[in-house]
């Protein structure tokens, strides 16, 4: 085992393994791009998705449906800004967890998404050993163990490319969408029932509990983590257009992949909605009572059948790719290298001791039960995922121009707002109840009391610090300077204007004042700083698409001064601006800074940063700061 290179690229046994640089033509490129979608979309239809769903069908009948159409557009919200954050920026959300937060937060950080994944794994392992016992009336116990075979399977598949890998997984869906439309046709549900269910209501605080698992079963950390690896298996041009255009395609492979889910997660509602809650049945949460119940139900031994098949596909497929998530964030977190198979043995391990302990323990009659709870652990750990995903995102030093605009971060803190919440109170509630029916309530208050309080200081700290950390570090300054007597003023000359551009739009007023400040006497230093995150890394070695747009912009601003008789040099930057800038001034020792400036208060200042600020109190030069009329 061996430290791996801090900038590891993740999951490099596919990394940009497939071309998609050869296809021309719209279709062509778009088959090109998908897939890594369709391996995320397991996630939303494993077998944890299938406790919450039955639980929710069996006793309220249709009206949760609404929840799972909520859960799938911010599914699709959130997956499209994981893959834009491997798709822009290199790097996956454990990696740009690892370079952004401090040793303590992202330890804390780990260990939660491994709690995730391993939540996720119980789910999956379990649903599949289930789905093995309704089959093949294998002892539970002994399917969750053979349940090891898919470390395997997974080897041989990621050997033979990630094309083999996705049609393999897509196959599976196939498999189970196919098995769930035909039991919904067998079933006939009310379809005037089934649209009042996308009317928003919790009937009770059972239902809330369920909405969160439901939630949490289609939301799911893990997949975060995943997608924004997997999306960087494409091999691209890396330049502003073709950048843009894999954000496109990687988007519709999401919309049509994450809407393949919800079908399949609705199907499972409904099935559970006109089958058992029609027949009064309303306490069915087990896998296998649903699986026992539907031929007298249905009439038919097909029915029975085709839910198990479906049952097995789900685990099969998603324990392939909570595998992959678990190997992501295990590099990324830890920094750690050893051979894959040893990784995904490890995982896979990570995976079946709780499910052979909780069996052990606690009998099979309980896995319904477990399934369930599963799935909220999982939306109890989204905030962790999706509070970072958000700022990363937003980040225009780690995005550059194609940081999400304000509209999209709005719409995802909402999103990470109403899950937070749901959350909080069902923590809050659950903690009461706990308090209240406990032989012995000093117990709760030592253990469960300061874990959800820790919990709840990470999710602040991740939430606020990003907002805040720029205006701390802001120099402090006196406020007067001493009263003297003015001397006889002299003319200033400025030979040397150092003249900072961010190509937007005010960009033309700025050069405006700063030749009217130096006519033709003076010599201009046209200054630009990359801000990606691979600038910050790499410096001058950068290679990639918005420093060549950037270049190409600098030389093309140049030419035209030139044009009009101006003298002027170039500079293109890296890194952080509130640092270069400064730099750059004193290298051509320039005695005028002429920065744009865009009119942002206190808020904006927050989001956007306060570059202009930091420079102009960095600086020993006056500084002519000139904003967008």
């Amino acid at each position: 085992m061996e430290r791996k290179n801090e900038f590891g690229k993740s999951l490099e046994e596919v990394h940009a393994s497939i071309d998609t640089t050869q296809k021309k033509g719209f279709f062509r490129k778009l088959f090109a791009f998908m897939g890594p979608a369709y391996l995320v979309s397991v996630g939303y239809m494993d077998p944890g998705n299938w406790a919450t769903d039955i639980a929710g069908g069996s006793r309220y009948g249709y009206a949760l449906i609404w929840v799972l159409l909520m859960s799938n557009l911010m599914a699709l919200l959130l997956q499209s800004l994981s893959s834009r954050l491997g798709i822009v920026s290199g790097r996956d959300l454990a990696q740009a967890s690892k370079e952004t937060y401090s040793t303590p937060v992202n330890i804390a950080l780990y260990i939660l998404a491994e709690i995730a994944i391993a939540a996720t794994d119980l789910a999956e392992v379990l649903g599949m050993a289930i789905g093995l016992q309704l089959l093949f009336h294998i002892p539970l116990l002994y399917g969750v163990l053979l349940t090891f075979v898919d470390t395997f399977i997974l080897m041989f598949l990621i050997q033979r490319g990630m094309r083999i890998m996705e049609a393999f997984i897509l196959a599976l869906v196939a498999i189970i969408g196919i098995a769930f439309f035909i039991e919904i046709l067998i079933a006939q549900p009310n379809m005037g029932e089934l649209a009042k269910g996308f009317v928003p209501t919790i009937p009770d605080q059972t239902a809330l509990y369920i909405a969160i698992g439901i939630i949490g079963a289609t939301v799911m950390p893990h997949n975060l983590y995943l997608h924004s690896s997997l999306v960087q298996s494409r091999k691209f041009t890396n330049n502003m257009e073709d950048t843009k255009n894999a954000l496109k395609f990687n988007f519709i492979d999401s919309a049509v992949a994450l809407n393949m889910a919800f079908l399949v997660n609705a199907g499972i509602l409904v099935l559970a909605a006109s089958t058992f809650y029609r027949a009064g049945m309303y306490d069915v949460a087990e896998i296998q009572d649903a699986h026992k119940f539907l031929e007298p139900l249905l009439g038919t031994t097909w029915a029975p059948i085709l839910f198990a098949v479906a049952l097995i596909a789900a685990g099969q497929s998603s324990t392939i790719t909570g595998t992959l998530a678990g190997q992501i964030v295990m590099e990324g977190y830890l920094n750690l290298r050893i051979q894959p198979w040893i990784r995904r043995l490890l995982t896979r391990s990570i995976a079946i001791l709780p499910a052979v302990i909780a069996i052990v323990l606690l009998g099979e009659e309980v896995t319904g039960k477990m399934l369930i709870l599963s799935q909220v652990i999982l939306s109890l750990q989204l905030g962790f995922a999706i509070i970072p995903l958000i700022h990363f995102t937003s980040d225009r030093q780690r995005m550059g121009k194609l940081a999400i605009p304000t509209w999209l971060r709005v719409l995802a803190w909402i999103c990470a707002l109403i899950i937070v919440s749901l959350n909080a109170k069902l923590v809050v509630d659950e903690i009461s109840t706990w308090l209240k029916e406990a032989d012995n309530p000093n117990y709760i208050w030592a253990t469960a009391v300061p874990i959800a309080l820790a919990a709840a200081y990470l999710l602040i700290y991740v939430t606020l610090v990003p907002f805040i950390k720029n205006r701390l570090r802001e120099p402090k300054i006196s406020t007067h300077a001493a009263m003297n007597i003015f001397p006889a003023f002299e003319k200033k000359e400025f030979n040397t204007i150092a003249l900072a551009v961010d190509y937007s739009d005010v960009d033309e007023d700025t050069m405006e004042y700063a030749v009217s400040i130096g006519g033709t006497s003076a010599e201009y230093i046209l200054i630009h700083i990359v801000e990606s995150a691979g600038a910050m890394v790499l410096g001058e070695d950068i290679k990639d698409k918005e420093t060549a747009d950037d270049e190409h912009r600098m030389e093309f601003y140049a030419q035209e001064l030139k044009n009009k008789g101006y003298k002027v040099k170039t500079h293109l930057g890296y890194g952080n601006p509130k640092k270069a800038i400064p730099e750059v001034v004193d290298k051509y020792n320039a005695n005028l800074l002429v920065l744009g400036a865009h009119g942002h208060h206190f808020l904006k200042d927050m989001i956007f940063g306060t570059t202009v600020e930091a420079v102009r109190h960095t600086v020993k030069i006056p500084v002519f700061i000139v904003r967008k009329p």
